[in-house]
């Protein structure tokens, strides 16, 4: 069928059943593209599944999760312009994903990399092939923002939101098994928001809670203590290795993950590297710590305030209402170190 698809694990391809049990035969020709293929060699968890920081090492790709976007849009909409925007959404993602925004100083809206998604699709001659084949323009496809299934605004559930949130929960922090994802999945359908514009929502307001729930968790995991100071601390030893014209803006784009790393290990940053790769807890302060390179600063808020019935469940429901406020109010005011500086 794909080399993508005979080459990924059961339990990966079990999760795409879930999403879409009849995967779609045409997308395979686009998957199997040199651009999308490059996806596979970067993990979605932005590094950090390489310190034992954190209690997952479970490889989840970023064509992984473009793949999943496309089989939600798909399962819905049945429309192939929609499903292929999904798919192309981070074609332009480097390794360590948004490790690369923080390097950019962007770590609060984490959007720096994706002005280049036109670019990659209209240099690739083996997607244009088929475009042009399939009598789709460029336009319809290279910015997923225009279709509301596929990408809205925070706190709004999309395509893109509800396949990081599920497989996050599965595969990397183990907050959800199969079963509940499928409970989770089966509850969607396309509603009508307060704007009147189509969006993915619950039928049932247990199931809704109950995805607030996890996705709350979800939201403190990407932007607390441990999550912020390893991504940038990756960021910085790259911004170093940059500097020094030991890795190029052009090798994070082109390199698989591992060559990157295996470049950071060959560097005078191994034993930093090595130090938080092996490091069990990060060490916060309310003061500013001497001596020491520290992370001192917030990052994007990630949460979902999904539809129930056409409503937001926040309006309906108090313990989701107080779930959101909880996650919005983390702190993320502290100093966060390691017993290390850099050389």
């Amino acid at each position: 069928m794909s080399k993508y698809y005979d080459n990924i694990n059961k339990e990966i391809k079990f999760y795409f059943n879930i999403l879409e049990p009849n995967f779609p035969n045409w997308l395979n020709e686009y998957i199997n593209t040199k651009e999308l293929l490059s996806q596979a060699y970067i993990s979605v968890t932005c590094g950090t599944i390489y310190s034992k920081l954190f209690e997952s090492n479970f490889f989840f790709s970023s064509l992984d999760h473009s793949v999943a976007v496309a089989l939600i849009i798909w399962h819905f909409t049945h429309d192939k312009k929609q499903t292929l925007a999904g798919l192309f959404h981070d074609i332009a993602t480097p390794v360590f994903k948004h490790c690369i925004d923080f390097l950019n100083g962007d770590y609060m809206t984490q959007e720096s990399t994706e002005n280049l998604t036109t670019d990659i699709i209209k240099n690739s001659k083996e997607i244009m092939s088929l475009l042009k084949r399939d009598n789709i323009d460029i336009s319809e496809v290279d910015n997923y923002h225009i279709y509301p299934i596929a990408d809205n605004d925070t706190p709004k559930l999309c395509a893109d939101r509800l396949e990081y949130s599920l497989s996050n929960a599965l595969f990397t922090y183990n907050l959800l098994d199969f079963n509940s994802i499928r409970e989770i999945y089966d509850d969607i359908e396309i509603q009508t928001n307060e704007e009147n514009i189509i969006e993915l929502g619950f039928k049932t307001k247990k199931i809704a809670r109950s995805f607030v729930k996890v996705t709350s968790n979800l939201s403190i995991i990407y932007r607390e203590d441990r999550t912020r100071y390893s991504m940038q601390l990756i960021a910085d030893i790259l911004k170093r290795l940059n500097a020094e014209n030991k890795i190029s803006i052009k090798d994070l784009y082109e390199l698989k993950e591992s060559d990157v790393i295996d470049i950071i290990e060959n560097s005078k940053y191994k034993n930093i590297f090595n130090i938080w790769k092996n490091a069990t807890k990060v060490m916060v302060s309310k003061e500013k710590p001497k001596d020491v390179y520290f992370v001192h600063h917030g990052a994007k808020v990630r949460y979902i305030d999904p539809l129930f019935n056409g409503k937001r469940i926040s309006k309906f429901c108090k313990l989701a209402k107080n779930m959101i406020d909880k996650n919005l109010s983390y702190n993320m005011d502290n100093y966060v170190y390691l017993n290390f500086n850099f050389n």
